[in-house]
């Protein structure tokens, strides 16, 4: 085992060891390599619009046994398809396939995907400019298109 420099001109010794360790770790890996940016839909984005191309029920992961409605949209700006949860209970009734939605990150730990739903990242938020909370209280009425 090596032992570390020590005495009155160790400084850049010590700063160089420090440069290699820090490689060691995977958070300050995540955090200085582009891996996040080359493998995000949104592209840095917080939201994003897409087009419904289908509604889906994923299934839950154990020990659940339900099963979640979703909905598999294409993204306006560079065309990737992604699987967006729609949270609410009834929230399937309301979106229409070609309908276009707002999505955001669903923000899970580290940025995975949150709760039993594995591979799903991303919600809905709004269905033809219209907020989806705002639609399932009652509060508005679908807009026709």
């Amino acid at each position: 085992m090596s032992k570390k420099a020590s005495g009155l001109n160790a400084g850049k010794k010590l700063s160089a060891r420090r440069k290699v360790g820090k490689w060691m770790s995977k958070w300050f890996k995540k955090k200085n390599l582009p891996y996040s940016s080359k493998a995000d839909p949104l592209e840095g984005a917080s939201q994003a619009s897409a087009i419904v191309l289908q509604k889906v029920q994923v299934e839950a992961k154990q020990p659940n046994s339900a099963m979640r409605k979703c909905v598999r949209v294409q993204l306006i700006k560079n065309g990737k398809q992604i699987t967006a949860f729609l949270p609410g209970d009834g929230a399937t009734k309301l979106v229409d396939e070609h309908d276009e939605v707002i999505v955001e990150e669903i923000g899970g730990k580290m940025g995975r995907a949150k709760g039993d739903l594995p591979g799903v990242r991303w919600q809905v938020i709004k269905v033809n400019d219209q907020a989806l909370g705002a639609l399932l209280s009652g509060k508005i009425e679908k807009a026709r298109k």
